[in-house]
């Protein structure tokens, strides 16, 4: 039976404020809170809170039939709890139904899988946390920022402890394969791995609202035949977007949702079915390896991270960013590490690009890739400086970390050693309590008026006076 597995992305930019090079060393705040305010804000009006009004009543008018996935970034999540909770809240309603799954990823958006192995484990984990704490699952698929993955990374979730991985189905890495199967990892063949269809992704989240496209205007029975065609051998069919297609690429007045509430039905009558990530990878098995010696991702037309990291100043970037990695999860300073989150988003190293792209890209406050470039830098001397002064700069990253060890274990000895106190503590209470009781029992049967026997009456038989 063909299933669709319909997954949408929750992510918001953080926008960087004006930072000149005069600011570094007196200015340690680089945001730009109006922009980030407003943006949040008008992307939760005209696109989450519609969509997910949309797909909430979906699944209610559809009786569980109609199932879907989204991931959220963590810093996503943080935005949305300043400007726009309304948006947590219902999506909170959705987790309700049961019929919707929460997926890790890095919590900062960022490319730290690209670059530091124990940074990427940790961004995922912290996002892990979040989704529990807000939705109440622990996720078991991961989604890496803009689907990026090699082989490389594949074993690198696996031994998190993922059991499914999505990715891009791009024709350089399938060849002559389709992404309608379940493959697996090449190097961990316990992680499986969910290939988004480009073409049927792309004709909803790009080319919807295209009036010169031949395939204009898509309608939803269309859309489903188009599937129910496929071979009958290929049954997994993987619609990935942005959420923010959903108003945003494609405005309201497109009718873009009554499109997407209308496949539900569409399909039912094709009996084909709808499917959360981790649903899919316990039904069905792999088909076999998928080899990527090379990295992915659903970005340009290359499919690969060149959008990030295709010239000198994004590797420069890239590279001074990640220098400092390991002393910022080793001192793990709240501020720090607030900044670090901000900073790894994939966002700032996309407007530094030079490449030519068919999606436009809107660079905010730059006016070219060099702007974004030397912007991005001057924070980043900044924020680099502050890391250093946390510690003496002549303590190298094992030596600091293993003085950092020590002072947590010490700290983690001093909490025991407290905890026994405490126990110790309680229990003498106790033993008081119960010495105090047993004296007062005491003292109350000793106070006590003994009752006297009643003095024995003489025996009248004893000898009376002589003479009587």
């Amino acid at each position: 039976m063909k299933t669709i597995c319909l997954y949408f992305e929750i992510h918001q930019i953080i926008h960087l404020k004006r930072y000149r090079f005069f600011d570094i060393g007196t200015d340690h705040y680089y945001y730009d809170d109006y922009e980030n305010e407003r943006s949040i804000s008008d992307i939760a009006e005209r696109s989450y809170m519609p969509a997910l009004n949309a797909l909430l009543e979906m699944i209610k008018e559809n009786d569980r039939y109609f199932k879907v996935a989204f991931s959220l970034s963590g810093v996503g999540i943080e935005q949305l709890e300043m400007h726009a909770p309304q948006v947590l809240e219902k999506l909170q309603q959705l987790n309700e139904t049961g019929c919707v799954e929460f997926l890790a990823e890095p919590y900062s958006h960022g490319l730290s899988s690209l670059a530091n192995e124990e940074t990427f484990a940790a961004d995922v984990k912290k996002q892990c946390e979040k989704i529990e704490e807000y939705f109440g699952k622990k996720p078991t698929v991961l989604r890496n920022s803009s689907l990026i993955y090699s082989d490389d990374i594949g074993a690198q979730v696996a031994a998190m402890g993922f059991s499914g991985m999505l990715t891009e189905g791009a024709k350089h890495v399938l060849g002559w394969k389709s992404p309608h199967y379940v493959y697996n990892c090449n190097m961990a063949p316990n992680l499986k791995l969910l290939l988004r269809d480009v073409e049927l992704s792309d004709d909803i989240s790009l080319r919807f609202n295209n009036s010169d496209w031949a395939g204009y205007p898509l309608f939803a029975d269309t859309y489903i035949n188009r599937i129910a065609s496929l071979p009958q051998e290929e049954q997994i069919i993987n619609i990935f977007m942005e959420l923010s297609a959903l108003g945003i690429a494609q405005p309201l007045s497109s009718n873009i949702l009554e499109f997407i509430k209308a496949l539900p039905g569409c399909a039912k009558e094709k009996d084909i079915v709808f499917a959360t990530p981790t649903e899919i990878c316990k039904m069905t098995k792999s088909v076999g390896n998928l080899d990527v010696p090379d990295t992915l991702s659903w970005v340009d037309e290359e499919r690969d991270v060149s959008c990030w990291l295709g010239n000198a100043m994004q590797r420069e970037a890239f590279q001074k960013l990640y220098s400092v990695a390991d002393r910022v999860r080793i001192a793990a300073d709240p501020r720090i590490s607030q900044d670090w989150d901000y900073l790894q988003a994939s966002n700032n190293f996309r407007f530094m690009t030079t490449k030519p792209s068919n999606v436009g890209l809107d660079r905010g406050i730059y006016s070219d890739p060099f702007d974004a470039f030397t912007n991005y830098m001057n924070i980043l001397g900044d924020f680099i400086n502050r890391v250093n002064s946390l510690y003496p700069e002549d303590i190298d990253n094992e030596e600091l970390n293993s003085l950092l060890t020590v002072i947590r274990n010490q700290g983690d000895e001093i909490e025991m050693k407290n905890k026994e106190i405490n126990r110790l503590q309680t229990k003498l209470e106790k033993m008081q309590a119960a010495e105090d009781k047993l004296k007062a029992k005491v003292d109350k049967a000793v106070k006590k008026p003994v009752a006297r026997k009643p003095a024995a009456k003489k025996a009248e038989t004893a000898e009376k006076p002589a003479g009587e």
